[in-house]
């Protein structure tokens, strides 16, 4: 199904965070995630089969950081088509027809101001990770929580050379008003860059909270024509008792989704502190559009 016809179905809603759910399951903190991809496929799942049950109707992949760069870190970039192919299967499976995959992929970790990277080594990066999500065939690629501009251009170009849909969603959490990435990129520069990139959505997520997310989903909204991506946090974490607590609740996060669509996001979901819970009240709170779920080009 062309991207163009789920937007009709707008607004959509996606699903929440994964990694404060794999914990839950029992992964170590300072533990690559997107390893449990091939160790601890039935745990995945759970996370995913959740949010569809809760009334996710676009759900992730485990393969945030899922980029050879990143997965160096820990010893593992000679598993990069494994573990990305592996976190598309597991996703489609667990959606077994009731929602759309978006493959997810993050930041390389490395700034190319600071000459941590070069621009080609960060492309090879992308088009290595992009090339292996697409061998899965998921609905779309969304490239999320980037900071800054050159490298989602960089990630974009590498995306969409595979043919499949491409959305990409920016961190607006720093400067004076908290409205720019912490490279200083406004919402109506990151999407004017990445409109002409050629993407076919765009948004922002993590962040300060939900809240502090509406005027930036106008502003996304009023810069370009493109669908909006928007998956805030359950506002900013606390530390209690050596813990990270998050103090929005599900109903809170509900109400304030109806603004956000009221601004005019196309897709709205969770990112940190947000779980099945915070999908479940959302989805009781608002007219959703329920696309066909299909494979894209089908």
């Amino acid at each position: 199904m062309p991207f163009a016809q789920w937007i009709r179905g707008a607004p959509i809603l996606a699903d929440g965070a994964w990694g404060t759910e794999l914990q839950k399951r029992g992964l170590p903190p300072g533990a690559d995630p997107d390893e449990w991809n091939l160790t601890q496929p039935a745990r995945v799942r759970e996370v995913a089969e959740a949010y569809v049950q809760a009334g996710s109707r676009v759900i992730l992949t485990n393969t945030f950081r899922a980029n050879p760069v990143s997965l160096a870190l820990h010893g593992l970039e000679a598993q990069v088509e494994a573990i990305n192919r592996a976190g598309v299967r597991i996703s489609r499976e667990a959606a077994q027809g009731a929602a759309l995959v978006f493959a997810s992929l993050g930041p390389t970790g490395k700034m190319l101001v600071t000459k941590e990277i070069t621009a080609q080594q960060m492309k090879d990066a992308f088009t290595a990770q992009a090339r292996a999500l697409a061998a899965e065939g998921p609905d779309a690629l969304l490239l999320e929580t980037l900071s800054d501009v050159t490298e989602a251009r960089i990630a974009a170009e590498a995306a969409l050379d595979t043919g499949l849909p491409v959305l990409v969603s920016f961190v607006f959490d720093s400067g004076k008003n908290r409205d720019r990435t912490i490279m200083g990129a406004t919402p109506e520069q990151a999407a004017t860059a990445l409109a002409a990139a050629g993407v076919q959505a765009l948004g922002a997520n993590c962040g300060n909270g939900i809240r502090e997310y509406i005027p930036i989903c106008r502003r996304l909204v009023a810069a370009s024509p493109l669908p909006v991506w928007m998956k805030p946090n359950a506002g900013l974490p606390e530390v209690v008792n050596g813990k990270l607590q998050y103090r929005t609740t599900p109903a809170e996060f509900a109400v304030a989704a109806r603004e956000l669509v009221a601004a005019g996001a196309a897709f709205v979901g969770g990112c940190c502190g947000t779980s099945p819970d915070f999908i479940r009240a959302m989805s009781t709170s608002l007219p959703w559009g329920h696309p066909l779920p299909t494979r894209s080009g089908s």
